[in-house]
């Protein structure tokens, strides 16, 4: 009776091992889901609008979050008339970058770190079912870029937690959280634990920040005592942008990219961003960082 069922069994086991074959296939096909988070309609674009536009062309799913509205931002305007501008701003930029934007409705300038604010943040990173968490270290110049970090590591554990913010489902796999590139040294240095080659998307970057007129044309060169030098044409204000957003390669960045990319290959790139690991989600492996940033190792070019 066995022996007379034996071929049926076979086909059984085979067809089982081909669907599970199948599923982990398509597992492993699915598209990678990144959030970066930022204080304003701005700061994800500065610190990871290329790194954005490669998952984008690859057939990933990006979205920015802005914890506050940019009401603040301003040195001629402000209110609900800049709020508006500035979301229109990071509308086009979505264009730009081929990617989502939400803007949280927190008044910039006076965002704290408070349990509703967290509670936005766990359902953002839950609905999207984020694989990747981008966000700023929690020590900055500005109280909102340091609030921002603190609530992206206050959410990091949370999002897993079925009783916080349970009118959304809680995620089924803690993402992988990462700090943007800074330049502050106290209480401890930025680490590029990940570096990306954006030399082909850096352009893309450039023409996204553009779209953030009231920034990068208006009120950073006013504060910045630099308004003078703003040009007057589109295409010298782009030239000029993207003199004024070029990120030197440190040797620390050189090493991690020589790591991930090659010496060779590190050699040739030109334009970067850098990423930190935060201790504070899933503690990922070499084979994870490349499964996570499937771009990692291919040498782009303008």
């Amino acid at each position: 009776m066995v022996l007379k069922n034996l071929p049926d069994m076979l086909r059984l086991l085979f067809s089982l091992i081909l669907i599970s074959s199948t599923l982990l296939l398509q597992a492993q096909n699915q598209p990678l889901r990144i959030i970066m988070i930022g204080a304003h309609p701005d700061d994800c674009d500065i610190k990871g609008g290329g790194t954005a536009a490669l998952f984008s062309k690859m057939g990933h799913a990006v979205k920015f979050v802005s914890v506050t509205n940019g009401d603040a931002g301003h040195h001629k305007e402000g209110g609900g008339m800049l709020a508006k501008r500035r979301y229109a701003e990071t509308q086009e930029v979505a264009k730009r970058l081929g990617i989502e934007y939400d803007v949280l409705d927190n008044h910039d300038g006076e965002l704290l770190p408070t349990l509703p604010i967290r509670l936005d943040l766990i359902r953002k990173i839950r609905e999207w079912n984020a694989d990747i968490v981008i966000g700023p270290r929690p020590n900055d110049y500005h109280p909102d870029h340091r609030y921002t970090g603190v609530l992206v590591q206050d959410a990091a554990f949370m999002v897993g937690v079925p009783n916080v913010a349970a009118d959304t489902p809680p995620i089924k796999k803690n993402p992988v959280f990462f700090y943007f590139q800074d330049n502050f040294q106290k209480p401890n240095p930025f680490q590029p634990d990940v570096t990306i080659d954006i030399t082909s998307v850096f352009d893309q970057k450039i023409h996204a920040l553009d779209a953030h007129t009231s920034q990068f044309y208006e009120w950073l060169p006013w504060i910045g005592g630099y308004a003078d030098k703003v040009p007057a044409s589109p295409e010298e204000r782009k030239q000029w942008l993207a003199q004024q957003r070029f990120l030197p390669v440190t040797p620390e960045i050189k090493a991690s990219l020589t790591k991930w990319y090659g010496k060779s290959k590190a050699e040739q790139i030109k334009y970067v961003e850098a990423f930190e690991i935060c201790e504070y989600g899933s503690r990922p492996s070499e084979d994870d960082i490349k499964r996570l940033f499937p771009m990692i190792g291919i040498i782009t070019k303008p």
